[in-house]
């Protein structure tokens, strides 16, 4: 893959809270390309696209997808073998 311009995963964290009522950017995720696990923020986030791409930072496999239409949010989390999300 070429290097690209990234963001952290804590850039997500606007459009995600569209979506759930909590701050992902916290949550502790499994990769299911290399079982890496880490918390959605140490993601890379690449955003110059008509949505947002998050990669795992230790194999760039894709973990998240996030598009927005005018009508609906549409979200791909197949990269991910489990989302952790802690408690308030």
């Amino acid at each position: 893959m070429t290097q690209a311009n990234y963001l952290d995963g804590n850039a997500a964290a606007g459009a995600l809270s569209e979506v759930f009522a909590v701050d992902l950017t916290s949550a502790v995720g499994r990769c299911d390309g290399c079982g890496q696990t880490a918390v959605f923020a140490e993601a890379r986030l690449y955003v110059d696209a008509p949505g947002m791409v998050a990669r795992c930072n230790g194999c760039e496999s894709v973990l998240l997808r996030v598009v927005t239409t005018p009508d609906d949010t549409y979200l791909d989390l197949r990269g991910l073998t489990y989302l952790r999300i802690p408690k308030a």
